[in-house]
C-alpha cells in the first residue's frame, strides 16, 4: 500500500491531529482526555511560533490522512521529532519509516546536530523504528500520565557524528 503523498500542515489537519492523537491514545493506551489537551497545546504552540527549521508532514492518499510527524527546534542545534502518528489501517506499510526519513532529513539539512524525542515504552513497533535507524534511548522512568501507568523514554540520534547524551526532553 504506497502511493501516499506528503504535504505541510493545511487548515483543518490540526484538529484532525489532536483527534487522532486522542482517540487512538484513548483506545490503545487508556489515556484520558488530559492527552488530547497536550497535543492541542503543541499544536497550537507550533502554529503560532513556527519558526523557518520546522516543519510538519501531513500523509495522504486519496485525500485521506494516513500519519502525521513534527520537526520542531527547542534549540538551534537541537531537533526534536513531534506527534508522530501514523493510522492503523497504514502501519505495516513503510509509511511509519517514510515520515521518519522526512524528518530526519529535514533535521539535517536544517543544521541541527541532533534529533529527540520523548515517546512511551509501550510504543514497541516505534521504538524498534528509531533503534532500527540509530537512535539510542537516553533515559527512561515509570510514571503516571493521563490516567495510567507507563514508562516515559527519550530517544536520541546524532546527525553529524558522534554526540553527548542529552534528556532533551518534553519542550
Amino acid at each position: 500500500m504506497m502511493g501516499w503523498a506528503f504535504r505541510d500542515l493545511e487548515p483543518g489537519d490540526a484538529g484532525w491531529v489532536a483527534s487522532r492523537h486522542g482517540a487512538l491514545y484513548w483506545s490503545d493506551e487508556g489515556y484520558d482526555i488530559r492527552f488530547e489537551a497536550l497535543v492541542l497545546r503543541l499544536l497550537a504552540d507550533f502554529i503560532e511560533t513556527r519558526g523557518p527549521q520546522e516543519r510538519a508532514w501531513i500523509a495522504v492518499r486519496a485525500q485521506a490522512r494516513l500519519g502525521c510527524i513534527f520537526c520542531t527546534r527547542p534549540a538551534p542545534d537541537i531537533a526534536k521529532l513531534r506527534m508522530f502518528l501514523v493510522e492503523p489501517e497504514a502501519r505495516g506499510t513503510g509509511l511509519a519509516q517514510a515520515l521518519l526519513d522526512h524528518c530526519m532529513a529535514h533535521a539535517r539539512e536544517t543544521g541541527a546536530d541532533r534529533l529527540v524525542l520523548w515517546t512511551h515504552e509501550s510504543h514497541r513497533a516505534a521504538g524498534r523504528l528509531y533503534a532500527r535507524n540509530g537512535f539510542r534511548l537516553v533515559d527512561q522512568k515509570p510514571v503516571v500520565a493521563w490516567g495510567q501507568p507507563t514508562v516515559e523514554q527519550n530517544w536520541e540520534i546524532g546527525l553529524r557524528g558522534e554526540v553527548g547524551a542529552s534528556a532533551e526532553s518534553r519542550t
